[in-house]
């Protein structure tokens, strides 16, 4: 699967329903309500490393890394969803800002949204509210704020959950920005959150991060993840009473399991939402719609809790409340929704599997940029279903088949198309590269390709690329 920039036009679905991921679209107009990008129009597909028409080296010599988005790929923000992380206007005198577009994959025909966008859209709607003269009424709590529910049951799990997470608001040094949420990942103050979340605080913008109860933040990035859309953010002088999420097993995940979904919904902070997993290892292909955009590859888990712009960054948990994914993308219709042109969730959402979003983490903490682990083949990110295709020709004229990387060593030629990694079925580049990224860098895989009409099955040790270029 793969997503593009707002206003792009939506590229067929691969065989395996692709996964978007999606940010910050421009806002336009009154603070808070945000409006979609300008159609980007469509241009000759580049060559990335990894996937279709375009051609990126996948772990390819230095350089050729990440893999510029597929051919007609979405990116965050796309026509008819709305960003994740996406841009909001700023007070007078600040200029508005536009942030950066959404990621939005091209699943199904539909556009999909990556979560973060309209972190002042709800709060506007209220305001907005407030003085129309309501004549509403508030029926008195008679105390029932002050029961307590079973730790077992969504209250219970929200209960203990909500104070872990923030709302997280990114401004560039020009005044555009995103909103978007994260979660405590650890005692020392590190916030794990979504890369197209703070993209635009990464080059010395303001970042702050706000806990349910008021409290609010200064941050900095310490990390991020282009290829994995994962940051890691850390709060300036935190306080000593932080309580880091607990981190579930995404391995062990099934579908049909409860999942319960914390971010901010086009603004509207500290919400909760629930649904299932509705399937697993769904292929997101994203980019953050810019001219020099790279592109973000995931194998996600799919959810029907409701997820809408705002809540990019934010927890997906099981129902004991330990988080198996972040949420970053939705796929949703064109029609756009609050006067704003963008869409909300139709029951598509869809998460990094909090596995590999720890090791990212960890690795974001320890040396400050990600470590991806690699094949060393450039393959075709063109839209198929065939398989990933060894191109014949790398990035820049570089090799296609790195010089004694593990795709050579394996035997591993230009034109072999390979089919499966493992047990998973590969119909495209893209596909094939979310798979390896559930791997760390070492990991034995078998690939299985076709020659001349012949199928091969070879034994495979990842190598390792450190940073995002």
């Amino acid at each position: 699967m793969s997503t593009e920039n707002e206003g792009n036009a939506v590229p067929p679905a691969p065989s395996a329903p692709p996964v978007p991921v999606a940010s910050p679209a421009p806002p336009q107009g009154d603070a808070g309500a945000t409006a979609q990008l300008p159609p980007v129009p469509p241009g000759p597909p580049e060559q990335h490393p990894y996937g279709p028409g375009p051609t990126q080296s996948y772990g390819a010599p230095e350089g050729s890394w990440p893999p510029p988005p597929p051919p007609g790929t979405p990116g965050y923000g796309e026509a008819g969803a709305g960003g994740w992380g996406s841009s909001y206007q700023q007070p007078a005198p600040k200029p508005a800002g536009g942030g950066r577009g959404g990621l939005i994959a091209a699943v199904l025909v539909a556009a999909l949204v990556a979560g973060g966008l309209g972190g002042g859209l709800g709060y506007t709607l209220a305001k907005d509210n407030d003085g129309q003269g309501s004549t509403t009424v508030s029926a008195a709590d008679n105390g029932a704020s002050q029961v307590k529910r079973a730790p077992g049951t969504i209250a219970g799990v929200a209960s203990k959950s909500l104070p872990s997470t923030v709302t997280i608001e990114a401004e560039s040094n020009s005044g555009e920005g995103g909103t978007g949420t994260g979660f405590v990942f650890d005692t020392q103050g590190h916030i794990v959150t979504n890369n197209h979340v703070v993209a635009e605080a990464v080059d010395g913008g303001k970042l702050s991060a706000t806990f349910p109860d008021g409290r609010k933040y200064a941050a900095e990035v310490v990390g991020h993840a282009q290829g994995y859309d994962v940051a890691v953010i850390k709060l300036k002088n935190a306080p000593s009473d932080l309580k880091p999420l607990s981190l579930g097993n995404s391995d062990q995940v099934a579908v049909g399991d409860e999942t319960i979904a914390i971010g901010a919904p086009f603004g509207l902070s500290n919400t909760v939402t629930t649904g299932i997993i509705s399937a697993k290892n769904r292929p997101v292909a994203s980019s953050d719609g810019s001219s020099s955009s790279k592109a973000s590859y995931m194998s996600a888990l799919q959810t029907d809790a409701s997820i809408n712009p705002g809540n990019s960054g934010g927890p997906l948990l099981n129902a004991s409340g330990a988080v198996i994914g972040i949420n970053s993308a939705i796929q949703s219709t064109s029609g756009g929704s609050f006067g704003s042109g963008q869409s909300g969730s139709i029951g598509l959402g869809f998460a990094i599997p909090i596995n590999q979003a720890k090791y990212v983490a960890q690795q974001l903490i320890k040396n400050g940029k990600p470590v991806y682990a690699k094949i060393g083949a450039s393959v075709s990110l063109e839209e198929s279903t065939d398989g990933a295709k060894i191109t014949d020709q790398g990035t820049g004229g570089a090799d296609a088949v790195e010089s004694g990387g593990p795709a050579a060593k394996a035997g591993l030629k230009p034109g072999d198309v390979i089919i499966k990694l493992d047990d998973s079925v590969i119909d495209s580049g893209p596909t094939l590269i979310g798979e390896i990224w559930t791997h760390k860098p070492g990991d034995k895989v078998k690939v299985t390709y076709t020659r001349g009409g012949d199928q091969h099955t070879v034994d495979l040790t990842l190598g390792s690329r450190v940073g995002d270029s």
